[in-house]
């Protein structure tokens, strides 16, 4: 069975940053795309980023681009969200996801079925 456990999350204030860690276990993590989701209170759940099996293919949501950098060590089993020049819009609970088909891009949102519990990131004004 997939395990996917989120850390790293906290209290930061505006302009702060914050690195999300996300380990997978239950099967070999190197073949699966995987990506970051967040859910602000009131708010459907939306993409942040994804990463392809291999790291060679990252994508972005617009208002994270150039301040969040997405990554993984499949050595460590574990994927990464690097997140710079944090702002008040970017509180949500961030959830760590997993694509259900090995060896794809992680392109179409509709990739990642298995989530993680999520961890809270919260941004200060």
């Amino acid at each position: 069975q997939v395990q996917l456990v989120e850390s790293g999350g906290g209290l930061v204030q505006a302009g702060g940053s914050l690195r999300l860690s996300c380990a997978a276990s239950g099967r070999t993590f190197s073949n699966y795309a995987m990506g970051w989701f967040r859910q602000a209170p009131g708010k459907e759940r939306e993409f942040v980023a994804t990463i392809n099996w291999s790291g060679g293919l990252t994508y972005y949501a617009e208002s994270v681009k150039g301040r969040f950098t997405i990554s993984r060590d499949n050595a460590k089993n574990t994927v990464y969200l690097q997140m710079n020049s944090l702002k008040p819009e970017d509180t949500a609970v961030y959830y760590c996801t997993a694509d259900t088909t090995p060896f794809r891009s992680g392109y179409d949102e509709n990739y990642f079925g298995l989530w993680g519990q999520g961890t809270q990131v919260t941004v200060s004004s």
